[in-house]
């Protein structure tokens, strides 16, 4: 009798292993539990990322991240240093910023989830949720990813580092501006 090790089980929110070989060697339903297991996660981070008056492209960048997964599926290492989860959000991520950085784009507002509930009204909520949006919005690509990624997503440093190509210095300075504009933004909405 053998014991599992930690290593062996993916984390619960991970698609398995067996399913996974079987989605690398083209197998149609593994590839469907692939996508309906990951589709959440890459539209949330999407829509996010363009949201406002890009949402109409939410779909079609959506999209273009799994045709590229699974182009590449076949060179995905299970036990190499970024889980699945990782590896298909950070081609979500730099599909997303090639979108942002096409010229005609602008910066999109953030869904009021970044918000804390703890705002003791509903009208006040709305209000902060806003201005969280805006600072959102009017960071850079490379800085908004870096954020919703950390924040939004819950990657640690290091799978951001991997996802934006980048060292941990530069997500963590990246980071430092992003909340460093949340502050500005919300003591502009506190004081106002």
């Amino acid at each position: 009798m053998t014991v599992a090790t930690a290593r062996d089980q993916p984390p619960s929110d991970e698609l398995d292993e067996i399913t996974l070989r079987r989605a690398q060697r083209g197998d149609e339903a593994a590839c469907r539990a692939l996508v309906e297991r990951y589709q959440g996660p890459v539209f949330a981070l999407i829509s996010r990322m363009l949201g406002g008056p890009r949402g109409h492209r939410v779909e079609d960048v959506a999209q273009e991240t799994f045709l590229h997964v699974f182009r590449n599926l076949g060179g995905f290492a299970p036990l190499g240093p970024a889980r699945l989860s990782t590896w298909v959000l950070t081609i979500a991520t730099r599909r997303a910023i090639d979108e942002l950085r096409r010229p005609h784009l602008v910066a999109p507002p953030l869904l009021d989830e970044v918000v804390a509930d703890r705002a003791p009204s509903a009208a006040e909520r709305a209000t902060v949720g806003q201005a969280v949006a805006q600072a959102v919005a009017a960071l850079s690509p490379d800085h908004r990813a870096a954020f919703l990624l950390r924040e939004v997503h819950g990657l640690e440093y290091a799978e951001i580092a991997r996802a934006l190509a980048v060292d941990v210095g530069t997500v963590k300075s990246r980071l430092a501006r992003a909340r460093t504009a949340l502050r500005a933004a919300l003591s502009e909405v506190h004081d106002g």
